[in-house]
C-alpha cells in the first residue's frame, strides 16, 4: 500500500496552520503575534543578525523580515545598530525580552495540547522522522 503524498503534504500543512492559529489568538492577549515572538526567539539565539539572517530563520522573504524588524523597532522590542559595512545589526531590548518570555510559555502551552496524543517515544519518533525528511534537498 503506497501513502496518499498529497494527503501527507497537507496533513503536514493542517497541522502547522492550526498550530499557527492557535498561538496566534493567544499571542493577541500579549499585544503581539506568532510571526514578531518567532522573530524575538530568532534574535535571542542570534544577537546582532541581519535582517537577511532573520529572514531566514524565520522562513520569510526579505522584504517582509526589513518590514517586519521596523515594526518591532517601532514598538521598542529591538533596536537597530551599525554592524560590520554597511550591515544593520538587530538586538532584543528589555522589551522584547520581556515580550519573548511572556509569550514563550503561550507557544509550548498550544504545542503541549496539539502533540498530548503522542507520548515521548512517540514524539521522539515524530522528530527523527521530520530531521530525516529534512536532511534530504528538494531539488527544483
Amino acid at each position: 500500500m503506497s501513502t496518499d503524498l498529497q494527503l501527507l503534504g497537507r496533513t503536514l500543512k493542517q497541522v502547522q496552520y492550526r498550530h499557527h492559529r492557535a498561538v496566534d489568538t493567544r499571542l493577541a492577549a500579549l499585544g503581539t503575534t506568532l510571526v514578531q515572538w518567532d522573530a524575538l526567539r530568532a534574535l535571542a539565539r542570534t544577537p546582532g543578525a541581519s535582517a537577511h539572517d532573520l529572514a531566514l530563520a524565520t522562513f520569510q522573504s526579505d522584504q517582509a523580515a526589513g518590514t517586519l524588524v521596523q515594526r518591532l523597532a517601532a514598538q521598542g522590542l529591538i533596536e537597530r545598530r551599525a554592524g560590520p559595512g554597511r550591515r544593520i545589526a538587530h538586538h532584543l531590548t528589555p522589551a522584547g525580552e520581556g515580550m519573548l518570555a511572556a509569550g514563550t510559555p503561550v507557544v509550548e502551552a498550544v504545542l503541549r495540547a496539539s502533540l498530548a496524543p503522542l507520548d515521548d517515544t512517540d514524539r521522539a519518533t515524530l522528530l527523527s522522522l521530520l530531521d530525516k525528511v529534512l536532511s534530504v534537498p528538494v531539488t527544483d
